[in-house]
């Protein structure tokens, strides 16, 4: 018992201190080195030296990208997008989520989402995870989101929100 709780206390400080790398050696757990500072430079993927590593999750790119990667043809946020899938509202996600459990959801909701993607976009939509970081970023974002509006979305992505020609646009502008 005293083992696992010393193991318990040094996932913590894993947890709360993710530049410090820690090794355990049977017994007990210690530190193996300092990590150096993680750039697109020296961190080409998402494993460096076994273990994982969070990209910096940058909710303004996620904005851009939500527009131009087709996102917005079928999700909403602030009224502005599509109705084909939820919406997804800063006000409406919980308060803490852990980005591999949204990551989870998409994966379940897969095929529904690449079979719309290939109806409405002609294509499905490829994501790197620094992309998909982002994104997630941004639908957790309030403030990001109140700044977001139909001037972000480009000409390609607002003509396949107006479905067909026949005048159902998928569309608002936040009142």
């Amino acid at each position: 018992m005293k083992n696992f709780r010393w193991k318990m206390i040094m996932i913590m400080a894993l947890v709360s201190f993710p530049g410090i790398a820690w090794t355990d050696t049977g017994h007990e757990v210690t530190k193996r080195h300092q990590m150096p500072q993680m750039n697109d430079d020296n961190m080409p993927g998402m494993m460096r030296e076994g273990m994982l590593v969070m990209p910096q999750m940058d909710p303004a790119r996620g904005r851009a990208l939500f527009a131009s990667k087709g996102c917005v043809v079928c999700h909403s946020v602030n009224g502005i997008g599509g109705d084909d899938a939820p919406a997804l509202d800063a006000s409406s996600m919980p308060l803490m989520m852990n980005p591999f459990e949204f990551a989870a959801k998409m994966w379940r909701g897969a095929e529904a989402m690449v079979a719309l993607q290939r109806e409405e976009l002609d294509e499905t939509i490829e994501l790197t995870g620094q992309e998909l970081a982002d994104i997630i970023a941004f639908v957790h974002s309030h403030k990001e989101q109140a700044i977001f509006s139909i001037a972000d979305v480009p000409e390609r992505m607002k003509k396949l929100m107006d479905h067909s020609g026949a005048g159902e646009h998928h569309y608002g502008v936040k009142n």
